[in-house]
């Protein structure tokens, strides 16, 4: 399974961003698929995910701003709304291939994408 993001890009603070992730290879509908990132200088962490049923959890820092969605088994996105200079991060799509609930760590997680860069200036 590969996966590609994009739709990285500079903003303002407040502005949107809206990034996306295609999967290529065998995927099946019950993966898992999430977003994480890596701000300057710190490590990895979870942003959101969803599951075939629709089911999401999102981070405390980005619930009520982040929306997740998924058309399929190949297509992520991550709608950003009210960005803050804190968004600031490379951002990671991935897929956990296991049929377990929602997990935030990134050993879970068996697919990775290259990340894209989403830069809020104040």
């Amino acid at each position: 399974v590969q996966l590609q993001a994009s739709g990285g890009g500079l903003v303002q603070a407040g502005e949107s961003l809206r990034l996306s992730c295609a999967a290529s290879g065998r995927t099946y509908d019950w993966y898992t698929m999430g977003w994480f990132r890596q701000p300057p200088g710190k490590e990895r962490e979870f942003v959101a995910a969803i599951k075939w049923s629709a089911t999401t959890d999102y981070a405390d820092s980005v619930k009520g701003r982040f929306t997740i969605s998924r058309d399929n088994a190949k297509t992520l996105s991550l709608q950003m709304d009210s960005l803050k200079p804190e968004d600031t991060a490379v951002y990671y799509c991935a897929i956990d291939s296991s049929r377990v609930p929602i997990r935030h760590g990134t050993r879970a997680y068996d697919y990775w994408g290259q990340g894209t860069q989403v830069t809020v200036s104040s």
